[in-house]
């Protein structure tokens, strides 16, 4: 390695240590945010949409809960209590980052759709794995189109399916209801807990339909936003960069054009390519000098470290 390369990657890891930086503090920040007493004093849109999620997700619990303790009413013992829960879910940190990233990538799709009329549902590539004569392929994609467009309702409504949880998140949740019940926690809480878990089937959420998808196609073709759409897009992002969908999300923030160029770069793509998703995300945003003396093996490898690092400071 040359004098140049070592600066550049130099660079580019200064750069993505700044950016992530900012992204320890996400956790702390927004749980701060969501247990204000005064709202109104934090009026974004990611904030609304988090609190939402997980007020739904505490009902659909607290319901459960209801029919398995024999009470009349489910929705008034849901009242009664949704509030609580869902504040006691905001201790939960892998449980606020996925909401949060959820939060972050409606955003997107909606924005996806005021500017360039992006269909929310049936982007160009999702139409054209429908229409794709492998029937492994077309009946994989007809079901995670109807997964986005339950996704794309339930975003618009500030809701999440505890069926849309990944599994091991569905686990963080129960043991965070365990911990809310206590020592009240009886044989019916119990039950209700087993039902939940049984019922289960984390093979037909939205993520799980998008990364079979993924799987039996060559995946790198959803690396393209405008044909993709937000959710594919990132799903595929995670998959090639070898990141966590939540930081694949975050990455397409203004101050983290670092982070998704090198994201980009690990999954695959050149770096012109990467320069004009770049510019299609902050127009306004400076190119990412170097990345061209980066390969994909490198990209990998600063990401991975800046993991390590971010997981020191969280």
């Amino acid at each position: 390695m040359d004098k140049t390369e070592r600066s550049s990657d130099s660079d580019l890891s200064a750069a993505l240590a700044r950016g992530d930086s900012m992204l320890a503090g996400i956790g702390p920040i927004l749980g701060h945010l969501l247990s204000a007493p005064d709202h109104s004093l934090f009026s974004d849109e990611i904030v609304a949409r988090v609190r939402g999620m997980l007020a739904d997700l505490a009902r659909q619990v607290l319901r459960i809960q209801a029919e398995a303790t024999g009470k009349q009413s489910r929705e008034s013992f849901a009242d009664r209590h949704g509030e609580a829960l869902a504040e006691h879910f905001q201790a939960c940190k892998p449980l606020l980052s996925h909401c949060h990233a959820l939060a972050v990538e409606w955003q997107l799709t909606d924005r996806l759709e005021a500017d360039s009329g992006l269909d929310p549902v049936l982007s160009p590539l999702m139409q054209q794995l429908i229409a794709d004569p492998d029937p492994a392929i077309s009946s994989v994609a007809m079901a995670a189109l109807a997964a986005q467009a339950r996704c794309a309702q339930g975003q618009r409504r500030m809701e999440l399916s505890l069926g849309e949880l990944p599994g091991e998140l569905l686990h963080e949740l129960l043991l965070a209801w365990r911990n809310y019940c206590g020592e009240a926690r009886g044989d019916s809480v119990d039950r209700a807990e087993a039902k939940l878990r049984h019922s289960f089937d984390e093979s037909a959420s939205r993520l799980a339909l998008f990364e079979r998808l993924l799987a039996r196609t060559d995946g790198r073709i959803a690396l393209s936003l405008e044909d993709a759409g937000a959710g594919l897009f990132f799903t595929a992002l995670a998959i090639y960069s070898g990141q966590s969908r939540e930081m694949a999300i975050l990455s397409s923030h203004a101050r983290q054009t670092v982070r998704l160029g090198l994201s980009l770069r690990a999954a695959g793509l050149e770096p012109r390519r990467i320069d004009e998703i770049l510019l299609r995300l902050h127009p306004g945003a400076a190119p990412l000098a170097g990345l061209e003396q980066i390969d994909e093996d490198k990209a990998r490898g600063m990401l991975l470290d800046a993991a390590h690092a971010l997981g020191r400071r969280s």
